[in-house]
């Protein structure tokens, strides 16, 4: 039967791909959003300023601060492609989201297992590029390929796993091929920088499995993403082969506004496997980017369930603003 021999989690955000002097070229998005999740609530950029005044962040946005902070990020990336590349996986299942990249609101899954036999890395061109929000586009390099790339996929494993999963009471959806989307069948982003940053453009086959973290009405909660993550690790280890795997976890940490608050109660409840806080955070608080944390869940799910601790790399909060928007970066592999 395979085996996992590896569990990984990784932000994926643009300012990690980014020079740092250019982290404030994302701000103009900050501004122009109205409605920022944060604590419960929502507030406009202005709001935040005002309601984090005593945090003093402007020591938080320096350039010095910034250099510092992109480099630690890059030598946890550098450190997380090292224990891939260690651990020497056969194959890799890698749960993310979608930003309608491929899905959009005419079909919009809970979750999605993969079947193809292959997924493409579409690069986009000059004009898809000028339509991205600010800050976006300089950041593409760090997912998508400058061309046209074709990655293996391991329909076997993902229709096993498909069938156990709705033995389980997983009614997940499947798909052989990308809808077309805005980006004209592309892998999204969260598993682009898997591919091009964590296994360094050398894709083994994989399996993605996307959890719609971002959209109401049907957002799987914190507990369904826990409990989808412990069938998984059934239906990998039940799998007919002797293949070595991997799973990934791609996004989080806290944005576009950070709450160190809440990533450290993440990470410290993975780190201890402490299923009852990490499956009884308020679902209010999984809102915009801050949801991709139940990107992380579900893998923590299947490594507690394994007996595997957390190591984390690194933790670093990415400010980019007087509002305390920007991105929480983790880092961390079970093994």
């Amino acid at each position: 039967m395979a085996k996992i021999v590896l569990g990984m989690g990784t932000s994926h955000g643009p300012m990690l791909s980014t020079p740092p002097d250019l982290w404030h070229s994302r701000v103009p998005f900050d501004k122009s959003h109205t409605a920022h999740p944060f604590r419960g609530a929502r507030y406009t950029f202005d709001e935040l300023v005002a309601l984090r005044a005593q945090e003093n962040m402007a020591a938080q946005i320096t350039p010095e601060k910034w250099r510092e902070r992109h480099a630690a990020c890059r030598a946890a990336i550098t450190k997380l492609a090292d224990e891939f590349a260690q651990a020497a996986p056969d194959i890799a299942v890698i749960v993310g989201n979608d930003q309608k990249e491929v899905f959009t609101d005419q079909l919009m899954p809970a979750f999605v297992v993969f079947r193809g036999e292959t997924l493409l890395n579409v690069p986009l061109s000059e004009e898809q590029k000028s339509k991205l929000g600010p800050g976006v586009a300089i950041a593409t390099p760090g997912y998508m390929t400058p061309d046209l790339q074709t990655y293996p996929g391991v329909p076997a494993l993902a229709d096993h796993m498909t069938r156990s999963l709705m033995d389980k009471g997983f009614d997940v959806a499947v798909s052989s091929e990308l809808p077309s989307g805005p980006r004209g069948h592309g892998v999204p982003h969260a598993f682009g920088f898997i591919y091009r940053q964590i296994m360094r453009d050398k894709p083994i086959p994989t399996v993605p499995l996307f959890v719609n973290t971002f959209y109401p009405p049907n957002q799987p909660s914190a507990r369904r993403c826990f409990d989808f993550g412990a069938q998984v690790k059934e239906a990998i280890e039940s799998f007919p082969s002797d293949a070595r795997v991997a799973v990934f976890a791609s996004g989080g940490l806290t944005h576009f506004v950070i709450d160190e608050t809440l990533d450290r109660r993440v990470i410290d409840a993975m780190a201890a496997n402490d299923v009852t806080s990490l499956t009884t955070i308020p679902e209010e608080l999984f809102q915009d980017g801050t949801s991709e944390l139940k990107n992380w869940i579900p893998v923590a799910g299947a490594m507690g369930a394994l007996g595997l601790k957390m190591t984390l790399v690194d933790y670093v909060p990415c400010y980019r603003s007087m509002a305390g928007t920007g991105n929480a970066m983790g880092f961390a592999y079970w093994r």
